[in-house]
């Protein structure tokens, strides 16, 4: 290799000692896979995950979790938060292997199972992020939520959006719901993919007035009950 020009020594260099490492954003995004009528959907967004299992055409929830993560040479290193199978899973650390190849991610539980999924997004938007909500309109004034272990996050990836009700303290889950999200001129809408409270409400759109200066975003409509929304979220 001595009569190779430098700079191709130092690019064969920069490829074998560092091309192998994932970067930490690589996991970033939107995830989905099908089987049969069963969908999941991984969403890893600022830090924050959520993994949810739901029947769509059925209307039925089946599962969901989620909490903080790491990413590091080819694992997942997370931290629950939430579990609506096992509760006295909140609070543990749980290490998968992860492959990404393309549009396609592999990950390998402590079980040994392979999941394959493929990607719906890179988390790329305006209002992608880890969202927890920080004040709701009461009346004529808008109330500050003080932030604590009973918490309501909205977590959104680029094309895809969850919402989870839950106490970190307690290790209680309250709620959760989600589906994909457009946000254009100033509007917010939901469709509904699944809902673990009130299954009647899959298939709904709702459409928000929406806003973000800095890390608040505001938005203000009707809910699927028909109730008026004024709320502000701060990104995480």
């Amino acid at each position: 290799m001595r009569n190779t020009p430098a700079v191709i020594v130092l690019l064969l260099y920069v490829l074998i000692a560092g091309g192998f490492d994932k970067p930490a954003s690589s996991v970033t995004g939107a995830w989905h896979s099908k089987k049969g009528e069963t969908e999941t959907v991984l969403i890893y967004q600022d830090g924050y995950f959520v993994h949810t299992m739901f029947n769509q055409a059925g209307r039925s929830f089946i599962f969901s979790s989620g909490g903080t993560y790491t990413e590091k040479k080819g694992q997942l290193i997370c931290r629950v938060e939430f579990d609506t199978k096992e509760k006295m899973n909140v609070g543990t650390e749980q290490i998968v292997d992860l492959a990404i190849t393309g549009d396609k991610m592999i990950i390998t539980g402590n079980d040994g199972m392979k999941r394959e999924l493929n990607r719906l997004d890179n988390g790329t938007g305006v209002l992608a992020g880890n969202w927890r909500i920080t004040g709701r309109m009461q009346g004529e004034k808008m109330n500050t939520i003080q932030a604590g272990p009973r918490k309501t996050l909205k977590i959104l990836s680029g094309t895809r959006f969850q919402w989870m009700a839950i106490n970190t303290e307690t290790k209680d889950f309250f709620g959760t719901g989600g589906g994909t999200y457009t946000f254009r001129e100033g509007k917010y809408t939901e469709n509904i993919e699944f809902f673990s409270r009130d299954s009647s409400r899959v298939g709904a759109s709702l459409t928000f007035d929406g806003s973000v200066s800095g890390n608040i975003w505001t938005h203000k409509g009707l809910s699927s009950k028909g109730d008026p929304i004024h709320e502000e979220w701060t990104r995480e």
